[in-house]
């Protein structure tokens, strides 16, 4: 069962390994490397979020605000983009058994899709988060951004 607290793991430093397709809707396009940082902090004592990531190989920023609503046990996730200045639309989810899966809808390219964002391998030191679009309602998924989250070394959760 989902909790204010699924994301208690995530707060704090974390050094991130980026993977990410160069076309994001081509099951055969090439993916790209390049490293990240990203801070997270809680608010609402832990039944809401907000994190940073710097990308600098993009030369952009993102942010997440992540919000539990107890009425339904689910969080919203609301991702934000430097390059654009915009907020995209939610996806919504919780975690069961350690891992975590969100839905929403959004367009990319001017094409209608359903996106999914996974986070599983969670624990106090690393973590792994990805992006899938489907075109066809969810029936076939394209991963095409995964990222990779590890602690700094010396560093714990904040």
């Amino acid at each position: 069962m989902s909790s204010p607290h699924d994301f208690d793991f995530f707060h704090g430093d974390w050094e991130v390994r980026h993977r990410r397709r160069t076309a994001f809707l081509a099951p055969d396009s090439d993916w790209v490397e390049f490293p990240g940082t990203s801070r997270c902090r809680p608010l609402f004592d832990g039944a809401a979020n907000i994190d940073e990531v710097d990308m600098p190989l993009l030369s952009a920023k993102g942010a997440t605000l992540r919000l539990f609503d107890p009425a339904t046990e689910r969080w919203s996730l609301n991702w934000a983009s430097s390059v654009s200045g915009t907020l995209f639309p939610p996806v919504f989810g919780r975690f069961e058994g350690g891992r975590g899966e969100f839905h929403g809808d959004d367009t990319y390219d001017g094409e209608d899709v359903r996106v999914r964002f996974v986070w599983s391998d969670v624990s106090a030191a690393s973590a792994r988060w990805e992006q899938a679009f489907s075109v066809n309602g969810g029936d076939t998924w394209l991963t095409n951004w995964i990222m990779q989250f590890t602690r700094p070394s010396g560093t714990t959760a904040g």
